[in-house]
């Protein structure tokens, strides 16, 4: 990989990272927030839900749109809305107070939520755009995987150190950090002309009803692509749900708190990160490897929750110990499916598919903690379990891309 391509990878890499924070480091604090703000642990996990829930909506527009006017363009117009959004959460938690604070918070999330929608799911296919080699695109997506998770990994310890400053600091450094990733996409990421190019001979805009069904054409075709979208969906829905649980569990029953809490936090996502390193490594271009890559993953993930779940683990250490191990499957499985989808797709449809493939992905972010805060225990795991064990057969049997390599365009 090109040294000039290294500092456009390294400042791609700063999006999922920074737009993981943004989320990821406010789950060790809900607790916290919610004695501040004087509200009901519903209205906290809102917190977390409104954030992803508009990003579901917003993530195929932004797809279309980058299709259509250039990736950096959008994901720099992203940025921005989300660092506006986090302004406001972080002015509001700072100069409100009670119901009125919480309304303005919720706000600047749903705004965040929209920015994010333009921001981390265009980085995939941009990826596919900017490399020539499919070892360099699977490279690239591991990378991308990695910063993702390091961000996971990041989060609860960050998010704790800084609400022993100020309680509200994880949202008002939202907008400091986005900005920090504007400068570094706008003065180092340079995109291939035809993603942007203005002039006459560039794509015209589709019309949404042409749009629409194009891409329902290609969806029928590909149908592999709908197990793709669901083993996503479910692997993060497991990843955010078991986080809520442990930090739930580290809290009431250990009466762990602070940094310490947010570090035990970080040991399974650690997991997930130093994984998705490895796979990006070795995935290649070899789309047969990807799906067995796939499944491994997804073997090892069930095998470990379903212990979780049958042992009904009451230490903390042996839990922590399956939960590495569980985070080591997700981390074989998530760039595996980046490498899947982005290979798959041709240039001029992928990031339409991709951002459904982001939608379907925050829909799992959503949906975790909500489900964590109502079910305990074993049927929790076994519910865990068996999202895997779902995600474990469509993959051996749903996914099936094309051996054939995709035409450039």
């Amino acid at each position: 990989m090109k040294e000039k391509k290294k500092l456009d990878l390294a400042a791609l890499s700063s999006i999922p990272l920074i737009m993981t924070l943004a989320n990821s480091m406010l789950i060790p604090v809900l607790p916290l927030m919610q004695r501040e703000l004087k509200i009901s642990a519903l209205q906290t996990s809102l917190i977390i839900t409104v954030y992803a829930a508009v990003s579901i909506i917003c993530i195929p527009i932004a797809g279309y749109l980058s299709d259509r006017f250039g990736r950096k363009r959008i994901i720099l117009i992203g940025l921005s809305i989300a660092a506006v959004g986090g302004l406001i959460s972080g002015l509001a938690a700072w100069l409100m107070n009670g119901q009125s604070s919480y309304a303005m918070i919720l706000l600047g999330r749903v705004i965040q939520g929209i920015g994010a929608a333009g921001a981390f799911p265009i980085v995939i296919p941009l990826i596919g755009d900017m490399f020539q080699s499919k070892e360099e695109v699977s490279n690239g997506l591991g990378m991308i995987e990695t910063s993702n998770t390091f961000g996971k990994v990041l989060s609860p310890v960050l998010g704790s150190a800084l609400a022993l400053i100020v309680w509200f600091l994880p949202l008002a450094s939202i907008p400091v950090i986005s900005a920090l990733s504007i400068i570094a996409v706008a003065f180092l990421v340079k995109t291939p002309k035809e993603t942007h190019s203005n002039n006459e001979n560039s794509t015209k805009i589709q019309p949404v009803r042409t749009f629409v069904r194009n891409t329902a054409a290609l969806l029928a075709v590909k149908k592999w692509l709908y197990a793709i979208y669901m083993i996503g969906c479910l692997s993060m829905f497991i990843m955010f749900g078991f986080l809520y649980n442990l930090s739930t569990i580290l809290e009431d029953h250990y009466g762990i708190d602070g940094i310490k809490k947010g570090l035990i936090l970080a040991l399974p996502l650690s997991a997930i990160c130093l994984s998705s390193f490895v796979t990006g490594k070795i995935v290649g271009e070899n789309k047969r490897k990807m799906k067995i890559i796939c499944v491994i993953g997804l073997t090892v993930l069930m095998m470990a929750i379903f212990t979780c779940g049958f042992l009904n683990a009451q230490n903390l250490w042996f839990l922590l110990s399956l939960m590495f191990v569980s985070g080591i499957g997700i981390g074989l499985v998530l760039p595996s499916l980046d490498a899947l989808i982005t290979e798959g797709i041709e240039k001029k449809q992928r990031g339409t598919i991709t951002s459904l493939y982001s939608s379907a992905r925050f829909i799992g972010v959503a949906l975790g903690p909500l489900i964590a805060s109502i079910l305990h225990g074993k049927s929790l795991f076994y519910l865990f379990a068996g999202c895997a064990l779902l995600s474990l057969a469509l993959a051996l049997f749903s996914i099936k891309p094309s051996s054939q390599p995709q035409p450039a365009s």
